[in-house]
């Protein structure tokens, strides 16, 4: 039996992060998440208008007062802290091509969390599982990101029930302005939608949609039994049937774009990947894209 073999699936967790990290160093130079730039919320102090300051920051209240322009000045906020929303219910364990969903899963957690790791900053993780919604409370980035994977790729996926998605955007804190990763295949119903918008009002929020490539087409292998491994459900599925395969395409076609029109409607931003597809492409397209719509906006405001 080969070293490879030997590891635990926390040590293969454990090594995935490390090979992320070094392809992101080498593709994503200078990417960093959230707010770190931003002018803060924490009130400094109160001191004399002077040419050049924003005049979104007067302070009326002293104008009234003194009869002299006065801003208000803010502490930035110089640490960010992230929370990994991640889905390892049991259907995440299906995968058809070179990795299964929980697989892709992980590796999108630890981009993320290596996007996320600059000094000062900090990595917390919501896990939705058949075991419940567990929590991980923030950590510095450098030494939360390698033990959550290694917790994470230890964990049983298992069947039975599991809890929904909207159970584990509960659990979120919203006390304090961040990023929210969640990383999901968003099957199931859309009853996340309100709980995602009210966390978008907070926090800077990316799903990570993963799927696997038979979740939106039938192979052509005749009569195919499938299981739910949530419920236990079992249906046998005509593929050999071109009728059926079509109406099976057509439907996963606009489940999809519900869910994208869903997501998009919350304010949150969306990144598909497939277990079949190259992660890292679909990731940096994502961050340039994201980069260009937030410096369109920064032009277009005064």
């Amino acid at each position: 039996m080969s070293g490879g073999a030997l590891l635990t699936k926390g040590a293969r967790a454990r090594r995935l992060h490390l090979q992320v990290g070094h392809k992101l160093n080498g593709q994503l130079h200078g990417e960093h998440l959230g707010y770190h730039h931003g002018a803060g919320s924490d009130l400094a102090e109160v001191r004399p208008y002077q040419p050049g300051d924003d005049v979104r920051r007067f302070d009326w209240a002293v104008l009234a007062r003194t009869g002299e322009p006065h801003v208000r000045t803010t502490v930035p906020e110089r640490e960010l802290e992230t929370t990994l929303l991640l889905d390892l219910t049991p259907s995440m364990g299906f995968g058809t091509r070179v990795q299964d969903k929980r697989e892709l899963a992980l590796t999108m957690a630890s981009a993320f969390a290596h996007l996320a790791s600059g000094a000062g900053d900090r990595l917390g993780a919501v896990v939705l599982s058949k075991d419940g919604v567990r929590r991980f409370p923030p950590r510095a980035t450098r030494k939360a990101a390698p033990h959550l994977l290694s917790v994470l790729g230890d964990l049983d996926l298992g069947e039975g029930q599991a809890p929904s998605l909207d159970a584990g955007l509960e659990a979120i804190p919203r006390q304090r302005r961040g990023v929210v990763v969640i990383v999901s295949d968003l099957l199931g119903p859309t009853s996340w939608e309100r709980p995602l918008r009210r966390l978008c009002q907070r926090h800077d929020v990316v799903v990570v949609q993963v799927f696997d490539p038979r979740e939106r087409e039938l192979p052509h292998v005749g009569m195919l039994r499938v299981v739910d491994p949530e419920t236990g459900r079992v249906l046998d599925v005509p593929t050999g049937s071109k009728a059926v395969r079509t109406r099976y395409a057509a439907a996963a076609a606009a489940r999809q774009s519900e869910l994208e029109a869903s997501v998009k409607g919350t304010g949150a931003g969306h990144l598909v990947v497939g277990t079949d597809g190259d992660w890292l492409r679909e990731l940096t397209q994502y961050l340039q894209l994201r980069r260009r719509i937030r410096a369109a906006r920064r032009v277009a405001s005064p």
